[in-house]
């Protein structure tokens, strides 16, 4: 079978630090879109799609943002396999009929997330612990999980990953390495008090980063069933003709 294509919805507003990270941790060839300037995909000629963070809402009212929420719902319609983080998670969330709000405080820096009974067997989340550590930032989440989703995981602050069908959405960031963390939450001064800034630097050393290692995972978990849904097409295709 030749290399997996997935499409990156990159909609980091150009950060280099999105593409650097999703470049490391995707075993794929990845084709870039800007969608924050309104760049997506011609076509769904692809075995798998990512969707960024950002550092927008869904429930902006930017041009740019009903596109990206409408040509993802048709990637779901189509059974492509769907990574949504962060941002990418609520786009997710809102296509398939959920609901993003804002939340009443901010999370952000390496937190636990706990994994429900119903991700024992799930294929994303396979062989993380009952209780992880990831990196997470954000101040929106999905208070309404669309109708056809499963709850995967959660913590005090909201759902931090779910599925439907073949896509999922997780709200921590397992794709982030330490030049990242550092530079977003230094980033949030004008959002956050400088106190709670500088106390979440203090908390991003190595050793949690090697910790929060673990959620990384989740990219050779997508990868791997992108890679088996892309073969059982492949195989469908064959008998049919």
């Amino acid at each position: 079978m030749s290399r997996l294509r997935f499409a990156l919805l990159h909609a980091a507003h150009g950060d280099e630090n999105t593409s650097r990270n999703f470049r490391r941790e995707l075993d794929a060839d990845l084709a870039e879109f800007d969608v924050t300037d309104g760049e997506l995909p011609a076509d769904y000629g692809f075995d798998g799609v990512v969707v960024t963070g950002s550092r927008a809402s869904v429930y902006w009212d930017e041009a740019w943002i009903p596109p990206l929420v409408d040509w993802v719902a048709e990637a779901h319609e189509r059974d492509i396999p769907i990574l949504g983080v962060c941002y990418g998670h609520q786009v997710l969330a809102e296509a398939l009929g959920g609901r993003v709000a804002g939340m009443d405080g901010f999370e952000i820096g390496y937190n636990e997330i706990e994994r429900r009974p119903e991700a024992d067997d799930d294929e994303l989340l396979d062989g993380l612990g009952d209780s992880f550590l990831a990196f997470t930032t954000h101040g929106d989440t999905v208070v309404d999980l669309p109708a056809e989703a499963e709850l995967l995981a959660e913590n005090e602050h909201g759902v931090h990953a779910f599925r439907a069908g073949h896509a999922w959405g997780v709200q921590f960031h397992p794709e982030y390495d330490i030049e990242t963390a550092r530079e977003v939450t230094d980033g949030k001064r004008d959002q956050l008090s400088d106190q709670r800034v500088d106390a979440v630097l203090d908390d991003i050393t190595p050793a949690n980063y090697e910790a929060a290692c673990e959620a990384k995972r989740l990219f050779e978990n997508f990868t791997r069933y992108a890679a088996e849904v892309a073969a059982a097409g492949a195989d469908a295709g064959e008998a049919s003709a």
